[in-house]
């Protein structure tokens, strides 16, 4: 637990700060959703600095302090590969997530269009990040999505069944809905036009899409809730949860980045 004195901190509202500064004005059972993407395995450029193993720690145990009962930490991460090896860094937070006190509740699957030469040249093409779904206890909120399309839908309707004696009896059967619940691999288009709806976003080097921040917004949280984004970067969560109905709480190092920030969430 952190030992700096808590203070009253202000929602809708992006810190010029690391998140630790940012956390430590948070009191206990605070934040009802986490979303980010954080800088890794120099796979993303934010300023040139590096993020060590050891601070992420701290910022682990921050967020399992200041994130509700209930709650949920949503981690989008990847990793480098280097000289045919791959670094493991998104297996080694997950599990020290766990740790700290973290439920592993899903891994999940952010799949992308093929961009680049990612990874390792000699493997297959790598298309997808960890989405990492991180429960403090039983998560409060579940609104799963469903839109995914399915073939055997049908309504209910009514039918009989022969019992092993032979007589009939009637029973009720149940339909099905024509859309369900989707998968845990969900697949986004990236890049310029899809990954965000505004221009202003792309002076960000690295942007994650937008229906990805929101579509896990609607998810895990319900309106009126405050969504912290710990990374904010180009400001999609912040953005994301405006349209949403909810309350914002960001943390961002570079000042280039919350003129971004402002600029993209000012007309919502």
């Amino acid at each position: 637990m952190s030992k700096t004195k808590k203070t009253k901190i202000k929602t809708n509202v992006v810190y010029n700060e690391s998140c630790l500064e940012t956390m430590a004005k948070m009191p206990d059972n605070f934040v009802d959703l986490t979303v980010t993407s954080p800088p890794y395995d120099n796979l993303r450029d934010y300023g040139g600095n590096p993020f060590p193993f050891k601070e992420f720690m701290l910022i682990a145990k921050e967020l399992h302090r200041v994130t509700k009962d209930g709650g949920i930490v949503v981690w989008v991460v990847g990793d480098q590969t280097i000289k045919g090896n791959e670094t493991g860094t998104s297996f080694k937070q997950a599990l020290y997530f766990k740790e700290v006190g973290f439920k592993l509740f899903d891994t999940m699957i952010y799949q992308k269009t093929p961009r680049g030469a990612v990874g390792n040249n000699k493997t297959y093409w790598q298309t997808f990040e960890y989405m990492f779904v991180l429960s403090k206890g039983t998560p409060k909120s579940i609104n799963l999505i469903k839109d995914r399309e399915n073939k055997s839908a049908r309504d209910g309707d009514n039918g009989t069944k022969r019992l092993k004696d032979g007589t009939l009896i009637k029973q009720k059967r149940k339909g099905y809905s024509q859309y369900g619940r989707r998968t845990n691999v969900w697949e986004y288009l990236i890049g310029r036009g899809h990954s965000a709806s505004d221009n202003i976003a792309y002076e960000h080097p690295a942007i994650f899409p937008e229906k990805l921040a929101e579509d896990h917004i609607i998810s895990w949280s319900n309106k009126g809730d405050i969504v912290y984004d710990p990374f904010m970067g180009s400001g999609t969560t912040a953005k994301m949860a405006i349209i949403n109905k909810r309350k914002y709480i960001g943390s961002e190092l570079f000042s280039e980045y919350i003129e971004i920030i402002n600029k993209r969430i000012k007309n919502i």
